[in-house]
């Protein structure tokens, strides 16, 4: 189903003798609130992965492995159900006739490239910074990320201006995640090192908003997830072979079966995320993702801990914190969304349903 954009007359731009018009994005299908929810679980999900992720690395002494396993693991469930899933193998064809028209850009076909160059930060910085830094940074580029692509309109969405609840919700959400855990946080930061994870902090924002784009386009979330997964598989899969050359394969593989459930969990939230950002945006979007996550690993620390650490006081009202910024920044004065501009170079924002 087609549906066509309104135009509201606004003032007229300085110097032109034409009212400035704007297209709105149409509304969704899915209630607002029912679309928050959604995104935190979705949110809780990815703690969910890093466990399991964390565990599997843990017991092979190597990330990078681990990470292609989970990307991998995901991409041949994605391969299985695609031979008997009609509606995602039509969305390639959409998505073809998308690249010849214009409306989407090659570039983004390549969100998996930001999820497999977060799983190399980890790697990298995660180690010297400490997961809570790390953390931190991580959630410092997604906030700062979700601000500028809802500003352009990068996301399926369309522009999002920027408020002052907006602001204030990604402010509550970093502080949020710097409270939880302000206890682990090492007094002397390498802030040159904490550009890795910032980095894929934004990175993390413009997946989220590129998959909306592609699921759009193709009307299938299962098909931004499939592009996902096999770009980022084939990135890990070149990352994994340098490690192995300079530091040896895996000598052996663990037996638990629930350590393989990465990429089944990063199927489910990835589909979720490409859905529901259209809906919420990319900065809300991350916001609810941070509260998930935090969410989640505080019930997992406390129902499945993995240390004798007792949770203090910073992490629970940390989680609290990042659910009052989730309130706050989807606080919404006007219902009105404006899409990106059609004339934009690959930024036009697909209506098709």
């Amino acid at each position: 189903m087609t549906e066509q954009p309104t135009t509201d007359a606004a003032p007229q731009a300085p110097g032109s003798g034409e009212p400035h018009r704007h297209a709105h994005a149409e509304r969704s299908r899915i209630p607002m609130w029912v679309a928050i929810v959604l995104a935190v679980v979705f949110g809780g999900g990815v703690a969910l992965q890093s466990r399991v992720n964390g565990e599997l690395a843990a017991a092979i002494d190597d990330p990078y492995t681990a990470a292609l396993i989970s990307f991998g693991s995901g991409l041949v469930i994605l391969l299985v159900v695609l031979m008997f899933w009609r509606p995602g193998r039509a969305g390639f064809a959409k998505v073809r006739d998308g690249l010849r028209t214009g409306r989407i850009v090659w570039w983004m076909l390549l969100g998996g490239l930001a999820g497999a160059w977060f799983v190399t930060t980890q790697g990298l910085s995660a180690g010297v910074l400490g997961v809570a830094l790390f953390t931190v940074a991580i959630v410092a580029g997604q906030t700062i990320g979700g601000i500028v692509f809802d500003v352009i309109g990068l996301g399926p969405g369309g522009r999002r201006p920027l408020t002052t609840m907006r602001v204030i919700g990604a402010v509550l959400a970093v502080a949020a995640i710097t409270w939880a855990v302000s206890a682990q946080l090492p007094h002397d930061v390498p802030l040159l090192l904490m550009l890795l994870p910032f980095v894929a902090g934004v990175g993390a924002a413009w997946q989220q908003a590129v998959n909306g784009r592609v699921k759009v386009e193709a009307g299938s979330a299962f098909t931004a997830t499939l592009f996902n997964f096999a770009v980022g598989s084939a990135a890990l899969a070149i990352v994994v072979v340098v490690h192995a050359a300079i530091a040896g394969w895996p000598s052996s593989l663990p037996a638990e079966p629930w350590l393989y459930l990465g990429g089944a969990i990063g199927c489910v939230f990835i589909a979720g995320t490409a859905v529901l950002v259209r809906v919420v945006g990319v900065l809300l979007l991350a916001l609810c993702g941070v509260a998930g996550q935090l969410a989640t690993a505080l019930a997992l620390d406390l129902l499945l801990p993995t240390s004798d650490v007792p949770i203090d006081l910073a992490t629970i009202g940390g989680t609290v914190l990042a659910v009052v910024a989730v309130v706050v920044a989807s606080i919404r004065w006007t219902k009105h969304k404006h899409v990106a501009d059609p004339h934009a170079d690959g930024v036009a924002v697909s209506r098709t349903s």
